[in-house]
């Protein structure tokens, strides 16, 4: 049976995190604080550490969060107030669970009190706070990724047409990459030329009409009162920046302190330099090895140059490994040796016993997919449960053919990667009634609300636009008195007469919303008026309308509807009910993940495969050292999520035109560069044989074959 979610929770923080307490309860007597108990000398130096900024080089499972969550904790006890903290995550539960923590080791009440959240989270909160100083208006909608796809969409056929009319049409970058490429320009604060030579050649002769579409979309962003995640950055910076308002937002804080800091971009490091501009309280704690999101602009040298950006600043490694055998972490410390830069450390652990990494090679992806199931039950069959076993790969779709052997073997298994909640469809049209309600203006969400009702299709959906008066409204534009949502509530709804019903139910549930429901009550209202239209559209309506539950429980304890649909935007439920499949009687699955998905996690074994040139690293990503250098701290990263056992898997032959992976046409590929000859010594070497591999052939077989051979012969 699988699961196939979005992304992978932080399954070792739990288990690592009850290591440290257990430390922390028999270590604390006397009168020494909770949050002191347990901590190791460097993680306490960091704890401890006063007067200038700190940053905390925490290296694979040394109890980073730890440290974090006591340095916290020890800053309340001594005085300051949990309003005067910022603490800034990598996510929402990441923020969560620390704040669970902080709670934990001093008072709860001082730790609700911190300010915590992702950079986004936080600019959201800013920005709805002064948004009217900054021209934001009475409200603003944030944008997904998809909805700013179909904004950029809308500019981009509107810039082609205009291209079309002045010579002949020709191709032009899609409008998901054209929205890459603007993403990329904003966050690594690049030139549109540079960006596109740099990470986009292909759209070489584009560069003119990106111009003219990231005009038009910043405008079209502007008119509607349309913010995406890079504006939050962008205006958020802005405003620190502003000679008035900046110092009052600076002023807010006594600590700042951010989590996975090497995961940052341009943007949010001149943020950090503006919250800090006259006050050096400053911790960041990362891992320059763990350095893995360049594709989302996130760039490392803020880590590895903060020393010099921060002028007086103090460095404390942590290198006391709590997860691994010093056999893994022998491998892991040799792999991310070979990186042509990097703040040195050296993993150690103290944990007893612990066998060589294996590397398996293998002849092909379908021995591969076999030696995984056979290693994987040999452990269950040892008492290693199933969860406790993940299986890792460079690409989504490196899993293949072990997914096509576990179900042959009836092994259940959990996937990461899959549809986010938001991306559903049916989410988001519950999502667009919500939007509409909060911004009448939005023009992304307006066409989903009206194409809810049966019969309203493209052409129907314009005339009821132009008739509400929804269109991108410039300053001074004379729109009128009355917005689309109360011309619509209204009764200005021109319709074919089947969709009349639909659209008067939609106005009247809208009509209940605009007034001072709370945000739970409206989703329920919503919902309502929704089920028969999700029965009639989807199928699996039950299981879909299930995940309005969901939705139902984020309301609930939502304070506004504005903050709900951040919530739901910023940081959604991971995955939807109708892909989750069944619930499992058996709670007990492998856990299939992509690296990139798999970052936090720990399993007591862990199995990569693929682990050859062009699949890991990526043939994609190794036009220069700096991508060969992020494809190695994916690797490292990779390794260093087992805790016992590490399996390595190495396919020779790779099949070409069929999942089966047993056609005739096939290349050959070396192992992984990152596992040089020099290294063998750390592994233990096993040679697979191949899935496909036959009995020796019977008597008269080959002659039959000749026999087979002449008769063709006669044909040509």
């Amino acid at each position: 049976m699988v699961y196939t979610v979005g992304n992978q929770a932080d399954s070792g923080a739990d288990a690592r995190g009850a290591h440290l307490a257990a430390d922390r309860e028999e270590a604390a007597g006397g009168d020494e604080a909770a949050w002191a108990g347990g901590l190791n000398p460097q993680q306490r130096a960091a704890v401890d550490h006063d007067g200038g900024p700190l940053v905390i080089q925490a290296g694979a499972g040394t109890g980073k969060t730890a440290t974090l969550v006591a340095r916290v904790a020890r800053l309340l006890e001594g005085g300051v107030a949990g309003e005067r903290i910022l603490l800034v995550t990598f996510s929402r539960r990441a923020a969560q669970e620390m704040i669970r923590r902080v709670g934990a080791l001093t008072d709860p009440a001082l730790a609700r009190g911190i300010h915590a959240g992702t950079f986004h989270a936080v600019a959201h909160r800013v920005l709805r706070r002064h948004g009217r100083s900054l021209g934001l208006g009475e409200g603003f909608t944030v944008l997904d990724q998809a909805d700013a796809a179909e904004l950029v969409k809308l500019v981009r056929a509107e810039v082609v047409e205009e291209s079309s009319r002045q010579g002949p049409r020709r191709r032009f970058a899609r409008a998901d990459t054209v929205l890459s490429v603007y993403s990329r320009v904003v966050n690594a604060q690049v030139p549109v030329d540079e960006a596109v030579r740099t990470w986009f050649p292909w759209c070489g002769e584009d560069i003119d009409g990106l111009r003219e579409i990231f005009r038009g979309y910043t405008e079209r962003k502007r008119a509607g009162f349309l913010l995406d995640f890079d504006d939050l950055l962008l205006y958020w910076r802005a405003a620190l920046a502003d000679p008035s308002l900046g110092p009052v937002l600076a002023g807010a804080y006594d600590h700042v302190l951010v989590d996975e800091y090497q995961d940052t971009n341009l943007v949010q490091a001149a943020i950090l330099r503006h919250l800090r501009s006259d006050d050096d309280r400053l911790t960041v704690v990362g891992d320059d090895a763990q350095a893995i999101y360049s594709f989302r602009a996130a760039n490392v040298r803020n880590l590895l140059d903060f020393e010099r950006d921060w002028p007086g600043a103090t460095t404390v490694t942590l290198e006391h490994n709590y997860r691994s055998t010093q056999p893994v972490l022998d491998l892991a410390n040799a792999v991310v040796a070979g990186l042509s830069e990097g703040r040195p450390k050296q993993l150690w652990s103290d944990q007893p016993g612990g066998a060589r990494p294996i590397l398996a090679t293998c002849p092909d992806e379908a021995a591969q997919a076999d030696a995984v199931c056979d290693t994987l039950l040999e452990y269950y069959e040892r008492g290693v449960l199933l969860r406790a076993q993940a299986v890792l790969f460079r690409t989504g779709h490196h899993s293949d053919l072990v997914e096509v052997e576990l179900r042959r073997r009836r092994i259940p298994f959990v996937k990461y990667g899959g549809l986010r909640f938001l991306e559903a469809a049916h989410v988001r049209d519950l999502a667009a009634l919500l939007r509409v309600l909060d911004n009448p203006w939005d023009e992304l969400a307006w066409p989903r609300v009206l194409g809810l009702a049966d019969g309203v299709g493209p052409a129907a959906t314009r005339r009821l636009l132009e008739a509400l008066g929804v269109r991108p409204r410039r300053d001074g534009d004379g729109s009128g008195d009355a917005d689309p949502l109360q011309r619509f509530v209204g009764g200005t709804r021109p319709a074919p007469g089947r969709a009349g019903g639909d659209l008067d139910a939609l106005a009247a549930g809208l009509a209940d919303c605009r007034g001072e429901l709370p945000p739970g009550a409206q989703v329920e209202r919503l919902r309502e008026i929704l089920d028969p239209m999700i029965r009639r559209r989807y199928d699996h309506a039950e299981v879909r309308l299930r995940d309005f539950d969901q939705l139902a429980r984020l309301a609930v304890g939502s304070p506004s509807r504005a903050a709900l649909l951040a919530d739901l935007t910023l940081d959604p439920p991971s995955a939807t009910g109708d892909l989750a499949g069944p619930p499992l009687l058996d709670d007990d699955y492998v856990v299939l993940s992509t690296v990139h998905s798999a970052k936090g996690g720990e399993w007591d074994v862990v199995h990569v495969i693929h682990a050859s040139d062009g699949n890991f690293p990526s043939d994609m990503a190794t036009g220069d050292q700096a991508s060969i250098d992020e494809e190695r701290r994916l690797f490292y990263v990779a390794l260093t999520r087992a805790r016992r056992h590490l399996h390595v898997y190495a396919p020779l032959r790779y099949h070409f035109g069929g999942q089966s992976g047993r056609g005739d046409r096939h290349g050959y590929a070396p192992r992984t560069r990152f596992l040089p000859p020099e290294l063998d010594h750390l592994l233990e070497h096993r040679a697979v044989r191949s899935a496909t591999e036959d009995v020796a052939p019977a008597a008269g077989v080959v002659a039959l074959a000749d026999t087979v051979a002449r008769d063709l012969s006669g044909l040509w």
